[in-house]
């Protein structure tokens, strides 16, 4: 039995199963792991949800930031973005069922197995990995709650940049969606720098990527993450970025996960469907 960590798919259907299928994935047997972002902006997003819920307990997806956007579409009639490609989902015969299934994936998923944590988009630096998993339990019990609406409503906007154990309400809840899902740079000091895009060398004073913040108390624990397409794949300080952009016509990362050996990469060239702005 593998287990293969795939980076951001939003929707490339046709590219996730050649990429399958040339590592040789077997279904009845291999586990897939996705880092977050199954859905949107790509051609396909409602087959990717179909295929991936059809793999049971062979699949483990962590919740993206596309994800919470198709849920807050769904239940809190959130505005659709222009490049939203959505409306397949929301009009489908199983829409409620994917949506449910949806809802009730982690934000956090950690394996004791294989000594491995994989999350969507970032952590700061202040928290130990005991933390984080405590906050991934605190809104994954949100999220799959009947508070839900409540907080997909409430769910969008860069405030409180900063971390506090004081923080409560929707203001603790957004502050630890935006980690799991948004995170890309931070300060030393741990406060969220959520408008700053673009690669490592396009970043404003100041600005650190979350995974090599100096002291950032998850630095001794493996993470794979997605999210962060202009940087591509990339392995360092004990983390494993693997969104390469298929979308915009990059590649389709995944990586073997094995106990006590580094991920072994494969890559799939993509097309692409769109162009970045």
């Amino acid at each position: 039995m593998s287990t293969y960590a795939v980076g951001d798919i939003q929707g490339c259907y046709d590219e996730l199963r050649r990429l399958l299928d040339k590592v040789g994935f077997d279904p009845a047997k291999d586990r897939l792991w996705c880092v977050g972002d199954l859905v949107n902006r790509g051609p396909d997003s409602l087959a990717v949800l179909r295929w991936i819920k059809a793999l049971g307990e062979r699949a483990v997806v962590v919740l993206g930031n596309h994800d919470l956007h198709l849920l807050a579409v769904a239940f809190a009639d959130a505005p659709f973005g222009k490049k939203d490609t959505l409306a397949a989902i929301l009009e489908a015969s199983d829409r409620d069922e994917l949506l449910h299934w949806l809802r009730h994936r982690p934000l956090l998923h950690h394996s004791e197995e294989k000594g491995v944590s994989m999350l969507h988009a970032g952590l700061p630096p202040q928290w130990d990995l005991a933390q984080a998993r405590a906050c991934a339990r605190e809104l994954e019990a949100v999220l799959q709650g009947p508070e839900h609406v409540e907080f997909l409503c409430a769910m969008y906007g860069n405030e409180p940049a900063c971390w506090s154990d004081t923080l409560t309400g929707m203001d603790r809840l957004r502050f630890i969606a935006n980690c799991f899902t948004r995170l890309r740079w931070c300060t030393a000091e741990g406060e969220l720098l959520l408008k700053e895009k673009g690669g490592l060398e396009q970043a404003s004073a100041g600005a650190l990527p979350w995974f090599r913040v100096p002291g950032r108390r998850t630095r001794a624990n493996p993470i794979l993450f997605g999210h962060w397409s202009t940087i591509g794949f990339r392995a360092e300080h004990n983390c494993w970025a693997l969104d390469s952009g298929c979308l915009w016509g990059g590649r389709l990362s995944a990586v073997q996960v094995r106990r006590k050996k580094p991920p072994t990469l494969i890559e799939l060239d993509c097309t692409g469907y769109l162009t970045p702005d």
